[in-house]
């Protein structure tokens, strides 16, 4: 049976403080890349009313040349608290970006030094600032001058297992003025390969004062009570155990508030949401939305007969109508084989898919 120590408890009876900023929930959705539009962070609010929802990361480089900012910077009052995240290497851009996030209705700016993917790394945004401390140190210097907000940092253990600097880094970061940081707990060069170094949250917590978060392998309630278990952290941050599943902040939120788990959605219940999702896309996006949409709802088809099947059918669908037609018809069958519909994801299936 599932608990929590009398000390995390103790941990998570008040509010999570990210500077003068109170966020009621200590469970995060995470910046995901194409994933965390408008369209999926409501999807998240709607089962979690409380966490800190990120936007996917904004280039500011990017944001200096337009007129227009681009749409993954809108944000909805609703959503709030919400964070924009940034990424770059140029300080003073950043701190530009910063003042258009605030602008746009962010809580707080998140400044991505975590990304692993080579087209941010080789422009030395992302991860590669890990191992130029001092620019990093910079650019959080640079965007807390900038903004009334509090500035957070979202990073790995380092560049690779025999670079691994994040507790000179996080102390930095600290010291340069951040008010929270997430660890991902693997290393630039692991990519999203092998399990996270949840020890390496362990001990930045032990040497900073400011909210460390604690962040990869959280594709389950039971993973993030570990996780907060093992490292210290002030809290989790879900990551690719929302893919096709943007009821996991919620669980996890719901489970650290009661001490109890909350009932997982059956089969048919994430195909609903699915639709949901599919239709949201369209209306919000149009054609593009549909074809963002694929991805998408792959993700939702894991963990029950046939899944496999309509997968292939869901990652080619071309129209809205297309994509409803077949996921009515995954429903039908599923309800056609009566208590099986009940079917629910394990740990294992929410870990099939990648990103």
């Amino acid at each position: 049976m599932l608990t929590l120590s009398p000390s995390l408890q103790e941990r998570l009876a008040t509010p999570l403080k990210i500077g003068t900023f109170e966020v009621k929930s200590r469970v995060l959705q995470s910046p995901l890349s194409g994933v965390t539009d408008l369209v999926f962070r409501r999807l998240v609010r709607r089962y979690a009313p409380d966490s800190m929802l990120y936007t996917e990361m904004v280039n500011a480089t990017g944001l200096h040349y337009v007129k227009q900012l681009p749409q993954i910077m809108e944000v909805d009052p609703g959503e709030r608290p919400i964070s924009i995240q940034l990424f770059d290497c140029r300080p003073d851009f950043l701190a530009e970006a910063a003042i258009k996030a605030v602008e746009e209705g962010a809580d707080t700016v998140d400044i991505n030094m975590g990304c692993p993917v080579n087209k941010i790394t080789k422009n030395g945004g992302g991860s590669s600032l890990l191992r130029q401390p001092e620019v990093a140190e910079a650019i959080v210097r640079e965007v807390v001058k900038a903004v009334n907000v509090p500035v957070t940092v979202k990073t790995r253990i380092g560049w690779s297992d025999k670079e691994i600097t994040i507790l000179e880094f996080a102390k930095r970061m600290e010291d340069a003025g951040a008010q929270m940081i997430t660890v991902h707990g693997r290393t630039r060069a692991q990519g999203y390969n092998g399990p996270a170094k949840w020890e390496w949250i362990r001990k930045v917590k032990e040497v900073l004062s400011i909210p460390v978060i604690g962040n990869g392998d959280i594709f389950s309630v039971e993973a993030a009570v570990r996780c907060l278990e093992e490292t210290g952290a002030d809290g989790v941050m879900c990551s690719r155990g929302t893919l096709g599943y943007p009821f996991l902040v919620g669980e996890v939120d719901y489970f650290l508030r009661t001490g109890k788990v909350k009932e997982p959605p059956t089969a048919i219940e994430r195909l609903e949401c699915a639709k949901d999702h599919l239709q949201a896309l369209w209306e919000y996006k149009g054609k593009r939305g549909i074809r963002q949409a694929r991805k998408h709802m792959t993700w939702y088809a894991k963990g029950f007969p046939n899944a496999s099947e309509l997968r292939g059918q869901l990652s080619v669908i071309d129209s809205l109508e297309q994509g409803l037609e077949v996921i009515d018809k995954a429903i039908d069958y599923l309800q056609s084989l009566g208590d099986a519909a009940n079917w629910q994801l394990t740990e294992n299936d929410s870990q099939l898919v990648t990103i």
